[in-house]
């Protein structure tokens, strides 16, 4: 029972430390000129979402660029530490720690720079923005399949199956031996794919929410 009080109390802090960071982060993009990214659920940086219909074609540059704004956001480190918390797997908190950033950083890159530049992919979310909510969460969720070429034409989302299984496979390198069995291997690669799919679906309706919430 303490353990879990103190599981959860700690998890509360690092939240607040991350709610306070991303404050701070935007603060001193506004300070610096540069834009600000908009945050899922006002903490978690999103700097993948396209809300226009009109946007520059994604250069592999610019892939890498946001890959590296992503995955070293400030916000980062508190969540992955919150994360942690009630994650499975062998080792001391820091060992899980370190893994767990590691899947981060390889998941970011491989779905949001190095394989859409091998496949010349937009590695970047289209919000839809209108239309029915059960529409929305077909056309967010399908997204983890299908997205567009560089070019805007629709295509099959290699970046993010085959980038995700590449990331799964990469990090048996790190962990324990009792997790490199093709089973854990595919069911680190199931999570990521999944979370990815609920990500895909909070950038197409938080907005909304966001907007709602700031009428009241």
């Amino acid at each position: 029972m303490m353990r879990t009080f103190a599981r959860v109390a700690t998890a509360a802090l690092l939240v607040a430390v991350a709610a306070s960071t991303a404050r701070a982060a935007d603060d001193a993009a506004d300070a610096t000129g540069s834009p600000s990214a908009p945050r899922l659920l006002g903490v978690l940086p999103n700097y993948t979402t396209v809300d226009t219909t009109q946007v520059t074609q994604q250069t592999t540059s610019n892939a890498f660029h946001t890959a590296a704004l992503g995955t070293f956001d400030p916000v980062v480190y508190p969540f992955i530490g919150v994360m942690t918390m009630f994650s499975q797997g062998g080792g001391t908190y820091e060992a899980r720690y370190s893994r767990a950033f590691g899947d981060n950083v390889i998941g970011n890159f491989m779905t949001t720079a190095i394989v859409p530049s091998l496949t010349n992919e937009d590695s970047r979310y289209f919000r839809r923005g209108s239309g029915g909510v059960l529409s929305r969460l077909a056309y967010a969720a399908s997204r983890s399949v299908v997205t567009r070429t560089r070019s805007g034409a629709p295509t099959f989302n290699v970046a993010e199956l085959a980038g995700t299984a590449a990331a799964a496979g990469l990090s048996n390198m790190y962990y324990l031996p009792a997790n490199r069995t093709t089973g854990a291997t595919l069911a680190r690669w199931g999570s990521q794919v999944m979370w990815d799919t609920v990500s895909n679906e909070l950038k197409e309706f938080w907005p909304d929410i966001h907007t709602k919430l700031h009428r009241r």
